[in-house]
């Protein structure tokens, strides 16, 4: 058995992956599915459509492959995170559609509950803010308004579960109830220092405890496939959620190395190591892998819009046709222009997070065009990051001088979409004043969820090997001035303000 088969099961669509024993891509399918609005604010998925995608392109990546399913040693998972699912015990049936971490429904249960004091608890536990981002009010309020479903829990016929747990399911036929640390960690019920689920806010939520899955290791036994599936029993060995997977995939194996993933959000997670840093910064203090029963801490900061803005360009101004145009235009941009872009089209996240905040421009004039609009939207992703990256290394200067040295010296690794970009990523490197390497190989998400699942199966290297084998693209080395970069990001945080102030 020379492969591993990875499940990447994303917001929008599903993908899966087969690597060969070499850690190659020799096989992949992916499947887009819809979005579901039913209110402002909710977004949802059809819980049998992530299932239904999850099991095609599985069998589509086997035949792309040219395999059979005995050339399969395991099989890794990654997932959207904080997603919520509840579904009867017995027959596997959801009872509401999957509700989606971007969903907003939960706004006032989590206001009420901060305007208690209760998020200084929740924060103290899990790490995270009390925000209806993470899946805990997400779970109360499918009790609260699905007809007999908080009498069906306390009788202990619905079970919960992020993705990862309702593709486990599915893939060993009701056999395997379990999810793995780091998704524990980002449903807002997991205490992250005592590892084990947290009564007090299960209590308040009104979660019955018998509803929450298993919580293991990141490369586990997370039980067989059913035969039927695929043409026999493969082994679930590999779990983490898809941005500790792309951490994972980056080999950020040392206290102090950084990754950020540049997708429609960016999402940048700094290695704490064995230490929970507490933010004091509106960061996130969360898992970033647990192997051998010993959890290794994260700082997470969490942008709302990233590839988004070139999207943007494209879909509601239509000054560029795809993505790839925004380089070029951005490096024709008249350099005496400095149009300042705030992307808060769906709020200001990490480490302002306001929701209320709408997206801005500044210093706009007659003869500001789609180059410079597009120059504007590149950097306002590297001036973001470099919000992310400021207030990290606050955080770490405040744990103590050691960890503060490892996060001065830290080298940023990028992946995602956006991170093709040259001009992109130059400008980030310079912004943030600190060198930006970007992989060979791209599929870091992937990537993490089948070094999980292969090491665990005895195909892959350890962790030490598998660092060492991280091959670079290209490294992006600052090349401003330093009055310049202050001069460019003073500006950058005036116009925040200004939008917030708004």
């Amino acid at each position: 058995m020379t492969h591993v088969l990875a499940i990447d099961q994303g917001t929008t669509s599903t993908r899966a992956l087969m690597f060969d024993e070499s850690m190659t891509v020799v096989g992949s399918a992916q499947e887009e599915f819809d979005q579901h609005f039913p209110a402002s604010g909710w977004v949802e998925h059809d819980p049998v459509d992530l299932w239904s995608t999850t099991a095609a392109t599985c069998r589509a990546a086997i035949e792309k492959a040219g395999i059979g399913a005995g050339d399969i040693a395991a099989i890794g998972i990654t997932n959207q995170r904080e997603t919520t699912l509840v579904w009867d015990r017995k027959t596997g049936k959801p009872i509401h559609n999957a509700i989606v971490w971007q969903d907003r429904r939960t706004a006032a249960l989590c206001k009420a509950l901060k305007d208690d004091g209760f998020e200084a608890i929740v924060t103290d536990s899990t790490g995270l803010l009390l925000d209806p981002y993470f899946s805990g009010t997400k779970l109360a309020w499918t009790l609260d308004n699905v007809e007999g479903a908080r009498a069906r829990a306390e009788a202990g016929e619905l079970v919960f579960g992020t993705v990862d747990t309702w593709l486990v399911w599915n893939l060993t036929g009701g056999a395997v109830h379990v999810t793995d640390a780091t998704n524990a960690a980002r449903t807002m019920l997991f205490d992250i220092r005592k590892g084990r689920w947290s009564q007090t806010i299960c209590d308040r939520l009104g979660i019955p405890m018998a509803m929450l899955p298993e919580v293991r290791d990141c490369a586990a036994d997370f039980g067989l496939t059913r035969p039927d599936l695929f043409g026999r029993a493969i082994p679930i060995l590999g779990i983490a959620g898809d941005q500790q997977a792309a951490a994972i995939g980056q080999a950020c194996f040392q206290p102090g190395m950084m990754k950020s993933t540049y997708g429609t959000g960016c999402f940048a997670l700094l290695n704490t190591g064995d230490t929970p840093v507490v933010s004091q910064n509106r960061l996130l203090t969360t898992i970033a892998y647990q192997l051998d029963g010993k959890p290794t801490y994260a700082l997470e900061g969490s942008i709302f819009i990233a590839g988004a803005v070139v999207q943007w360009l494209r879909d509601g101004l239509r000054i560029i046709r795809d993505a790839g145009e925004t380089q070029p235009l951005a490096e024709s941009a008249d350099s005496g222009q400095n149009l300042i872009m705030v992307p808060a089209f769906t709020g200001l996240g990490a480490p302002y997070w306001r929701p209320d905040c709408r997206g801005a421009i500044f210093g706009l004039t007659r003869n500001s065009g789609p180059a410079e609009f597009a120059r504007a939207a590149l950097e306002s992703v590297g001036f973001q990051t470099r919000d992310l990256l400021a207030a990290m290394q606050a955080d770490m200067h405040d744990a103590g001088e050691a960890l503060a040295r490892q996060a001065r010296a830290a080298t940023l690794r990028v992946d995602g979409g956006m991170s093709a970009s040259d001009w992109a990523m130059q400008f980030l490197a310079d912004i943030v004043g600190a060198r930006v390497d970007r992989p060979l190989v791209q599929e870091t998400t992937a990537m993490g969820a089948a070094w999980l699942a292969g090491q665990r199966a005895g195909l892959y290297p350890d962790q030490k090997t598998f660092a060492a084998q991280w091959a670079l693209d290209r490294s992006f080395v600052a090349d401003m001035s330093d009055d310049a970069r202050s001069e460019k990001y003073a500006a950058w945080q005036r116009a925040v303000q200004a939008t917030m102030m708004f």
